[in-house]
């Protein structure tokens, strides 16, 4: 598991405070993707991640003023390494699927009979 720190955006800056967060845990980041707004004392700057893998958690909330090197954020490197789900997320279940399907037109159709359609 590696940390997001705070980065320095400036020869002089030592501290930031986050602003708005531009990811959720769960998301997947890649090396230069943007993270998160971090104001600093002469402007509002978006920062990137020099890291990929999964975005466990976020270790300060918006609002927050923190010291440059400061960890703000937890990264895994694979969603297995994220910490559980509240019970709450566990017993959730996905909608079961309907054989209707909806084109972008708005009309429907036996998802059975367009597969075989498809499949022609």
């Amino acid at each position: 598991m590696a940390e997001f720190r705070m980065p320095s955006l400036g020869a002089d800056m030592e501290h930031g405070k986050v602003v708005e967060w531009l990811v959720k845990p769960g998301d997947y980041i890649h090396k230069g993707d943007l993270v998160a707004a971090v104001d600093t004392d002469k402007t509002v700057m978006d920062i990137e991640s020099f890291q990929e893998g999964v975005l466990a958690e976020f270790l300060v909330d918006i609002g927050d003023t923190v010291d440059v090197g400061t960890p703000i954020a937890r990264i895994t490197a694979t969603p297995a390494e994220l910490p559980p789900a509240p019970p709450a997320d566990r017993e959730a279940k996905a909608a079961p699927r309907s054989g209707t399907l909806r084109t972008r037109w708005g009309s429907t159709s036996d998802a059975s009979a367009a597969a075989a359609r498809t499949a022609r």
